[in-house]
């Protein structure tokens, strides 16, 4: 899927697909749009953004890596919501849909972290686990129990290492969320 590195590819194919319905957009404009779509003020903020995160190789290689985005089944939009965005405290990025009627596949982020959320059954299988390093942990276990959320109240482990916290979503994914302490650091 997409990011807002792909964000002249994504101005370029709403133009297009706008243009099918007789609604014209300059490539400035579906530029705004985009920008808009990822939460900022223009696209001259945006392009500062993308500038600022382009990652360099390896020294004599050229291979990088970028953070990987788990894919995370869903089977109900309104249960995903409410565990995602009510008590995780995640917010849409984006969402697609190939057409009316289609499953969603949609972009949610809080803090740093992007998952993908689909209903896709070909796209993940439900019952995996997410490892997500974090600081903050203990904070984070604060908000989370003061939602009250009545599927899931978690506790802090310590598997010697730092901290842990392991949420089970409504379709069997396992989020563990992971403060390493600094003893631990390497």
């Amino acid at each position: 899927m997409r990011s807002f590195r792909d964000a002249k590819t994504m101005a370029k194919a709403l133009r297009e697909s706008l243009a099918k319905k007789d609604t014209h957009l300059s490539h400035g404009e579906a530029l705004e749009l985009v920008a808009a779509q990822f939460g900022y003020d223009s696209w001259n903020v945006l392009a500062a953004k993308i500038a600022a995160d382009s990652t360099e190789p390896e020294p004599g290689g050229a291979i990088s890596f970028e953070q990987a985005i788990p894919i995370i089944r869903i089977f109900d939009i309104a249960k995903a919501k409410e565990f995602y965005f009510g008590f995780l405290g995640f917010a849409t990025d984006w969402e697609h849909r190939f057409g009316e009627g289609f499953p969603l596949y949609t972009q949610i982020s809080r803090a740093g972290l992007q998952l993908h959320l689909s209903e896709h059954h070909g796209d993940a299988s439900p019952g995996g686990t997410s490892f997500i390093r974090m600081r903050g942990l203990r904070a984070f276990h604060a908000e989370l129990m003061a939602k009250h959320y009545a599927y899931m109240k978690p506790g802090i482990e310590e598997p010697g290492w730092g901290l842990e916290i392991t949420v089970l979503d409504p379709f069997g994914n396992r989020l563990r969320f992971c403060e390493q302490s600094d003893a631990t650091t390497s």
